[in-house]
């Protein structure tokens, strides 16, 4: 037990309390069951020490702990909650629960017990949480951290510290808002920059190549660990799983041909469509549906694209730039609107917004008389009419 809590305030000590995520404010950290679930590498761990520091003069009214260290191998949540409540412990932070048996029923069993007991969970398998949460809805407030954002981005480097933008004034305002801020800086060569290693915020510390290994060590855990303890897949379903996207990782551009795949990689239809259903839930994955009233679990994706840039360079040396700006401009604006693939055009955003990707010389000829229809444009600082740079959708959130 001791040894638990010099790790969480060797921890919390070292944290740098600067940066925080778009996350961290929008979180209401008095509620008494606290889900946050989010991709490997998003920057969750570094949240809560981060709010524990800033939250907690008297430190010892909270306690971090990842369920990954050996002390639970023989122990339980629930004996480490009651020795904190009763030595005066108010709050409880889990890092890494779907790495710990049987976590839901001895959350339900602390919050039940505790009445004025805080417990703030995270967890970096989405596949465990997705199926687990469920059970939890009636007590647990759940929220969802994605990767930095270009906007975070700008700010993590110390270039600029900017407020996110809704996507309403940003179709709007655009020409406003990207005049005012690149009468601030050069926006283009930051924007290639995150394009390649700006996504995960692990990149700080990550020289080079080291930046890319460490994805790829992400990858190979979701494949290797996270599907098969979720959905109990065999040893040649995993192989299948990695040359699935490796394959993706080649495709230029990412159109989908369902036989083509299948006979490729050795596999059914059917198991492919719960393949790529399981990537996508991993967060290595985006499908784009044609129907939004369709039912994903049998229809076929129009269209792929990996979550979000860095992974496709993570990946492969020889990316599409088409596809690349397309996977930037989903990983943002899916974060929260609805994208849908459309008959005309690259998305359809919301059931309403349609919208072409494509670099500084692209026009409207493929949305042409399309009501409420925009032009995303790349290598351009500042738009005009629908036009609108590509960058600027990176400040979202």
């Amino acid at each position: 037990m001791q040894t638990l809590f010099q790790t969480y305030n060797r921890l919390v000590e070292r944290i740098n309390y600067a940066n925080q995520r778009y996350l961290y404010d929008r979180i209401d950290w008095n509620e008494r069951l606290i889900g946050i679930k989010g991709a490997r590498g998003v920057g969750k761990t570094t949240m809560i020490l981060q709010h524990i520091r800033h939250a907690f003069p008297d430190r010892s009214q909270a306690l971090y702990v990842s369920l990954d260290q050996l002390w639970f191998t023989q122990h339980t949540i629930i004996e480490l909650a009651e020795y904190h409540y009763t030595h005066g412990g108010t709050h409880l932070f889990l890092d890494e629960v779907h790495r710990y048996p049987n976590w839901i029923r001895e959350l339900k069993n602390i919050y039940d017990s505790y009445p004025d007991f805080h417990v703030v969970f995270t967890g970096s398998s989405l596949l465990e949480l997705d199926n687990s949460v469920a059970d939890l809805s009636r007590r647990c407030r759940m929220y969802e951290m994605r990767g930095l954002s270009f906007r975070e981005y700008l700010k993590f480097e110390g270039v600029i510290d900017l407020p996110s933008l809704p996507l309403a004034d940003i179709l709007k305002n655009h020409v406003r808002y990207a005049s005012s801020i690149t009468g601030k800086i050069k926006i283009l060569p930051y924007f290639e920059k995150f394009l390649s290693r700006g996504y995960y915020p692990f990149y700080k510390e990550s020289e080079g190549d080291s930046f890319y290994e460490r994805l790829r060590q992400v990858i190979t855990t979701i494949i290797e660990n996270d599907i098969p303890a979720t959905e109990q897949i065999e040893y040649e379903t995993v192989m299948k799983t990695k040359r699935l996207i490796m394959l993706l990782a080649e495709m230029v551009p990412f159109t989908l041909n369902i036989t083509t795949l299948c006979s490729t990689i050795g596999t059914t239809r059917n198991q492919l469509i719960r393949l790529l259903a399981l990537l996508e839930r991993s967060a290595l994955i985006r499908q784009l549906f044609s129907n939004a009233k369709g039912l994903k679990s049998l229809a076929k994706p129009e269209k792929l694209l990996f979550d979000n840039p860095n992974l496709m360079t993570a990946l492969s040396d020889r990316n599409d730039i088409g596809t690349v700006r397309e996977t930037f401009f989903a990983s943002m604006v899916s974060q929260a609107h609805q994208l849908h693939y459309p008959q005309q055009g690259d998305f359809l955003v919301n059931h309403t917004y349609l919208f072409e990707i494509g670099g500084k010389g692209k026009g409207f000829a493929q949305i042409r008389n399309v009501t409420d229809s925009y032009v995303a444009a790349d290598e351009i600082e500042i738009g005009y009419g629908n036009k609108i740079p590509l960058w600027l959708f990176g400040m979202l959130y």
